[in-house]
């Protein structure tokens, strides 16, 4: 319930391939009960399980895990062979350089490339063979190699820098749902800088675990957000602990022991505040009960701490660019 949202920009990128290749996607929508008047409207955003089950959806309409970006299929069962081929390797290091050589072995794909520079470890991606207008699969599979790593050593690897080719696109400020680490546009490679002393460590999965982790993945590792260690995920955790009491910014600042000075401040470096954190996780919530239970919107509007219904109503449209009665209506649609 504490998942972040997916922006609607994401499902209408993953669908261009869908388009690309003439393919009929509404049946699918309606299955997934994502209205296609919904993905119109740019403020609006979906469950993260919805995401998940449309790009399951396309890999099956499309028999391609590359959704139709690429120049050939990557068909279906290709990722889990790659799982296969890697999950008894002695180190990660040795996993992700066999799984890149795995994917060399397919023509037209995406160019993988594992290189250390000192105490650091870069993992770059060659996208120049797809067909990706909205960056989308260039992203997706950035998000998935560093997920995969994570889950292979048992620990989330922390990542010091993301540079991209591309130019800084209009969906950037979703970029810490993905990247949380700063980032670069517009730069000589697409890549991920991390620092190599996770390379040497042993994967701790085997192929028990590997058969639990398929059944969903890579699908939800796309997802499911990374906000790492950052303050505004640690502030969304504490705010989310209790929502039927929000602690003010002077409570949060006194449980992470700073001055409510230097919380302002360290949020405003992050190019975020106190109240767009707290209109977020609000935002989130409403969401998610609107399209789960029958809960009355008056009743959802005091859970998530309005005065009144009309002050939520106002705020929801402002958030998502639907009043809640209208998104309850699209989800049920």
């Amino acid at each position: 319930m504490r998942e972040r949202t997916i922006a609607s920009h994401f499902i209408r990128a993953a669908l261009r391939g869908a388009e690309r290749q003439g393919l009929d996607y509404r049946p699918l929508l309606r299955e997934l009960g994502i209205q296609p008047a919904l993905l119109e409207e740019p403020r609006a955003r979906l469950a993260p399980e919805q995401f998940t089950q449309l790009l399951q959806g396309l890999w099956a309409l499309l028999d391609d895990e590359y959704m139709g970006f690429g120049r050939c299929r990557s068909k279906r069962g290709t990722f889990a062979m790659m799982g296969h081929a890697i999950i008894h390797c002695r180190t990660l290091e040795k996993a992700l350089v066999r799984g890149m050589l795995f994917y060399d072995l397919f023509p037209d794909a995406p160019q993988v490339r594992l290189q250390r520079e000192g105490d650091w470890a870069r993992l770059s991606l060659d996208s120049s063979s797809l067909w990706d207008p909205d960056h989308f699969l260039t992203e997706s599979l950035l998000v998935i190699w560093h997920r995969l790593g994570s889950w292979l050593i048992g620990q989330r690897i922390r990542l010091e820098e993301a540079t991209f080719v591309h130019a800084e696109p209009a969906h950037s400020s979703e970029y810490d749902l993905l990247f949380p680490c700063p980032r670069r546009f517009a730069g000589e490679r697409t890549s991920l800088l991390f620092h190599s002393r996770y390379l040497d460590m042993p994967l701790l999965q085997d192929e028990r675990t590997l058969k639990q982790f398929l059944e969903h993945s890579p699908a939800d590792l796309l997802a499911r957000p990374d906000g790492g260690d950052s303050l505004t995920s640690r502030i969304r955790r504490l705010l989310g602990r209790d929502c039927a009491h929000w602690p003010d910014l002077e409570q949060v600042a006194q449980q992470l022991h700073v001055s409510p000075q230097t919380l302002r401040r360290h949020l405003r470096e992050e190019g975020s505040s106190f109240q767009e954190l707290k209109d977020h996780l609000r935002r989130d919530l409403a969401i998610y009960h609107l399209g789960r239970d029958e809960l009355p919107i008056q009743a959802l509007a005091e859970q998530l701490g309005f005065s009144e219904p009309s002050a939520f109503h106002r705020a929801f449209k402002k958030w998502t660019g639907l009043t809640p009665g209208a998104y309850r209506a699209h989800q049920e649609g």
